[in-house]
C-alpha cells in the first residue's frame, strides 16, 4: 500500500493528535493539549482521506448523532469544558469510528508480539467481546 506524501503528513499529523488528546487526559484533562489535539487529528483524517471524503464521512445520515457529538464535544473542549467535551466527543468517536475496531483488532493480531498475546484463549473471547467480532465458531 504506497501513501502520498500528503497522506504521510496526514499519518504523522493523526498520530500527534492522538498523542496529544492521551496527554491531555492524562495530564487531569488539560484544555490546551486536548484543543491541540483535536485539530491535529481532524486535521490528519482530512489530508489521509481527501476533504470531500472526510465530509462525506462526517454527513451520512446513519452517523448523524455521532457526528454531532463529536463535533459537540470539540466544541466544548474549546470553551474550556474539557472533561464533559472529551465524555461526549468519546461517544461521538465511538458511533463514528466503531466499525472500524473489529478490523484494527485483526491487524493488530497479525502483529508479532501483540498478536500473540491477543490471541490467548481467555483473552481472545474477551477482547472480541468488548469490539463486538463475531466468532466463526
Amino acid at each position: 500500500m504506497w501513501l502520498t506524501d500528503l497522506q504521510k503528513i496526514g499519518v504523522g499529523l493523526t498520530s500527534f493528535g492522538v498523542l496529544f488528546m492521551m496527554l491531555g487526559v492524562v495530564m487531569f484533562f488539560d484544555g490546551a493539549l486536548l484543543a491541540l489535539g483535536n485539530i491535529l487529528f481532524l486535521a490528519g483524517l482530512t489530508l489521509i482521506i481527501g476533504p470531500q471524503k472526510t465530509f462525506l464521512f462526517f454527513s451520512r445520515k446513519q452517523k448523524l448523532r455521532g457526528t454531532i457529538c463529536f463535533f459537540g464535544g470539540i466544541i466544548l473542549v474549546f470553551c474550556k469544558w474539557p472533561f464533559v467535551g472529551m465524555c461526549i466527543e468519546a461517544f461521538g468517536f465511538l458511533n463514528l469510528f466503531g466499525d472500524f475496531f473489529p478490523v484494527i483488532l485483526n491487524f493488530m493480531r497479525q502483529l508479532p508480539i501483540i498478536g500473540t498475546f491477543l490471541s490467548l484463549p481467555y483473552i481472545r473471547g474477551a477482547v472480541d467481546r468488548v469490539v463486538g467480532v463475531r466468532s466463526a465458531v
